[in-house]
């Protein structure tokens, strides 16, 4: 038990590590606060694309979701921030991470929202227009928020998994939460900074985890 505690839990590594993973818990939460966003905006675009533009613009939007869905979000991001260089085009790594997360998790926001969007009934919209709303304001005042109140627990999902995903940034050298409890634990050859690392991230979002079951909870008790 000893050996355990002095390879995982040791507090005294924990001290001696934690000015630096506390500056990765700080990058981490800039991470997030720069993606979210991102993300939410790409898939806004995305889903009203996909479900009030031309045909032909509908089905571009789908196969760009598609696209960005099934590609590796860690390959993307190592494209981007090592390939377009080549082609003279050089992002850096926030850039990198910035036009990443736009694009995958933008198609991921973009599925649940045009979702949300096709659970709003036909009668609100063709109410709002016979009150003499035009289109892009009946998109904004009556379907939007009516789709996101529908979608909200996914929504709420979708952003746990953004957060958790935002580690990959390790890869272009931004110095997050687990690239910093990495840099700690070759330095100290303990798992300690790892754990300490895991607890972080439990910390960070377990709020999320119970409001996702609160609405969870909330949308079965009203069907």
């Amino acid at each position: 038990m000893d050996d355990f505690l002095t390879a995982f839990l040791n507090v005294e590594i924990v001290r001696q590590a934690w000015p630096i993973l506390w500056q990765g818990f700080l990058y981490t939460l800039a991470l997030s606060a720069i993606t979210v966003p991102l993300g939410m905006a790409g898939g806004i675009i995305l889903a009203l694309l996909s479900t009030v533009g031309p045909k032909s613009i509908r089905w571009a939007a789908a196969g760009w979701t598609d696209l960005f869905r099934a590609i590796p979000p860690l390959v993307l991001l190592v494209f981007l921030y090592a390939g377009l260089p080549f082609a003279g085009l050089d992002v850096g790594a926030w850039g990198a991470v910035a036009i990443g997360f736009f694009l995958n998790t933008g198609a991921y926001y973009g599925e649940v929202l045009r979702a949300g969007i096709g659970s709003v009934p036909r009668g609100q919209v063709e109410a709002a227009r016979c009150t003499g709303l035009s289109q892009p304001q009946t998109l904004l005042y009556v379907v939007l928020p009516q789709a996101v109140r529908n979608v909200l627990p996914d929504l709420v999902s979708n952003t746990l998994e953004v957060v958790k995903l935002t580690s990959i940034a390790s890869v272009v050298a931004l110095p997050e939460l687990l690239f910093q409890a990495r840099q700690a634990q070759n330095a100290t050859y303990n798992a300690t900074p790892i754990v300490a690392a895991a607890i972080a991230y439990f910390l960070l979002l377990w709020p999320l985890v119970r409001l996702i079951s609160r609405l969870e909870n909330k949308a079965m008790a009203g069907r």
